[in-house]
């Protein structure tokens, strides 16, 4: 499933709900599913800079893809960590640097986030695209 496509499958999902804090309670719930990063991976090379809360993401190139894992110690970024990395994980890297990141606003979630989530969604990216060219670079 391309990235937009998974975009649209969110925004499906986020389009159920009338109510923005019902939109916020849905990320909270994706959080459940989230996964945890051993400790020798949580270092300053991937912390995530900038985030309102402490994340970490590291990403790997396999196999001509971009393979992302991530850790955050909020409800909303175990939420929105899980989504983003449902979005971006195993991609191409030119799959994700063909990417128009203004395109996550399909969803209708982030201009529910405050200007400090906002913020952290941004850092996110920048490391995401960031790690999408060192893969691209390596041409692994």
């Amino acid at each position: 499933m391309s990235i937009e496509k998974t975009i649209a499958r969110y925004k499906e999902d986020f389009d159920l709900f009338d109510e923005p804090n019902d939109k916020l309670e849905y990320i909270f719930d994706l959080g459940k599913k989230h996964t945890t990063l051993p400790e020798e991976e949580k270092n300053e090379a991937t912390f995530v800079q900038g985030c309102a809360s402490a994340a970490w993401l590291v990403g790997e190139c396999r196999d001509g893809k971009l393979i992302l894992r991530g850790e955050g110690t909020s409800e909303m970024a175990k939420g929105m960590l899980t989504l983003l990395l449902d979005i971006f994980g195993e991609r191409t890297p030119d799959e994700i640097l063909n990417f128009n990141p203004e395109n996550l606003q399909d969803m209708g979630i982030v201009e529910l986030l405050s200007p400090v989530r906002q913020q952290s969604l941004q850092a996110f990216l920048t490391m995401v695209y960031g790690y999408a060219q060192k893969c691209k670079e390596q041409g692994a």
